[in-house]
């Protein structure tokens, strides 16, 4: 998983060519209409990042993850990134896993995509992981992060 990480923020450096997608870095214009027409090739450049990670990554899909997990698929939603992951839930309904490992997994993969994923969510770029069962495909649970769910994790 770090190496998928990795690769993606590589592809973003390699691609920043004279202006970096992070927004925080860029100047900003007091004039609205250059403001908006920045904004909007921002927008276009991320885009083409996203699509360029969807396909280095899709590559090596699937890929265990562990010994219950399996990442399946990863698509681009605008300007999200979409992971899909197949839990192998055993004799667990559906229902015990949403009660039971829900709120433990929200806080442990919403922590660690804040923690890998910090460039991508300050170009905008949000990031939503997936879960289904693997055998049923029902989805289980889905985490949807932007930058504002991460500010607590980048001021340590």
């Amino acid at each position: 998983m770090q190496k998928i990480i990795l690769l993606a923020l590589t592809i973003i450096i390699l691609n920043a060519n004279t202006t970096t997608p992070i927004k925080n870095n860029l100047p900003r214009t007091v004039e609205p209409k250059a403001q908006a027409k920045a904004d909007a090739q921002l927008r276009i450049q991320n885009k083409k990042i996203i699509k360029m990670v969807v396909a280095e990554i899709g590559k090596n899909l699937p890929q265990k993850i562990d010994n219950y997990t399996t990442f399946v698929s990863i698509t681009d939603e605008n300007l999200t990134l979409v992971s899909t992951y197949e839990i192998n839930t055993g004799e667990k309904s559906d229902e015990k896993v949403r009660v039971e490992d829900q709120p433990r997994m929200q806080e442990f993969v919403v922590e660690g995509i804040c923690r890998s994923s910090k460039r991508f969510l300050q170009a905008d770029i949000n990031i939503t992981y997936v879960y289904k069962n693997k055998t049923t495909k029902v989805e289980l649970f889905r985490f949807e992060v932007e930058a504002n769910n991460c500010i607590d994790f980048w001021k340590e």
